[in-house]
């Protein structure tokens, strides 16, 4: 098509109407190739918003168990009332055992006190027994005295 308009009034009309028509379709034509693009960001945007979709979905899923597994004031109030109560029992037996070790050494130590002293008592008999025979101390593991 050339740009240049022919000479008469029929011509010129031809002209102007082939030119009217020629811009008509190329106005169609960018108004589909619009449409396309627009169709086709359109496709591609409703898959974003689908992954966004997604991602949103699993977050509040995530959210959801967070907050199963969140513990509320009143689980906490509950929880320090039974660890006060677990640890007030468990210093009740630490006690029990302390005051039960107490008894125990106190009577392990009377009893070696009394060993200690029937101890001393039998040496004091058997240096006596032996005062006159000093050899007999060999046989407690002892050296006998030299001289006299």
């Amino acid at each position: 098509m050339s740009n240049q308009p022919p000479e008469g009034n029929e011509n010129l009309l031809n002209f102007i109407a082939t030119t009217v028509e020629t811009m008509r379709d190329q106005m169609a034509t960018k108004e589909d190739l619009a449409r396309m693009a627009t169709k086709e960001d359109l496709g591609a945007l409703s898959g974003q918003v689908n992954s966004l979709r997604d991602q949103v979905d699993y977050i509040g899923g995530q959210l959801e168990t967070m907050r199963d597994q969140m513990a509320t004031k009143s689980d906490i109030a509950r929880l320090e009332d039974r660890i006060e109560v677990e640890t007030t029992a468990v210093r009740g037996d630490i006690e029990q055992v302390h005051l039960r070790l107490d008894s125990i050494e106190r009577a392990i130590s009377s009893r070696l006190d009394h060993v200690e002293a029937e101890m001393s008592r039998l040496r004091s008999v058997v240096y006596l027994l032996v005062k006159d025979r000093p050899d007999m101390l060999r046989l407690l593991g002892q050296t006998p005295p030299t001289g006299t």
